[in-house]
This record gives C-alpha cells, structure tokens and sequence, in this order.
C-alpha cells in the first residue's frame, strides 16, 4: 500500500478541490468582467457528457445520467493551483 501523499486519494481530492475553486473562480468572471474576448476565453466551458446508463438487477432497476463535466481555463487553473499548493504542503 503506498504511504506518504503519493496515493490515488490524495490526488483524487486535489483534483475535485482544483474543479471547486476552478468553477468559483469561473463564475465570479462571469459575474463581474465585462463582455469582452478575455471573459469570452476564460469563461466557455467544454462539456463532455457520459450516459445515461441503464442497469436492471431483476429486483432493483435504476439509470444513471448524463453525467456531464464542465471544464474551462479556470477550472484548469483551479487544478493546477491545487496542486501546486499541494505539492507546498507535503
């Protein structure tokens, strides 16, 4: 078992913290820039999406989806920021 913060989890949550801050950061820019090509940049997100999926298990069934993740340049800044401080921490 790997030890120290070079495990999957650690990683894990270093990615969904940088998606949090990322999406903060994207709507504070979509609230207070003004339209311009700056806002434009930094604000379009890329959805790629995934489902739905159905499963039936004979007693339960139940359908998952579309699950879509929303990424822009701030959301990928938000990870690269998190991890930077991460990598600081530990």
């Amino acid at each position: 078992m790997a030890t120290g913060p070079h495990r999957p989890r650690f990683y894990l949550g270093v990615l969904i913290a940088g998606f949090i801050a990322g999406g903060v950061l994207s709507g504070l820019a979509r609230e207070w820039m003004p339209d311009s090509a700056a806002r434009t940049f930094f604000t379009t997100t890329y959805s790629p999406t995934f489902g739905p999926v159905s499963a039936d298990l004979l007693v339960v069934s139940f359908t998952l989806g579309p699950l879509a993740l929303h990424v822009s340049v701030l959301a990928l800044l938000g990870v690269a920021v998190a991890f930077l401080i991460a990598r600081s921490l530990f």
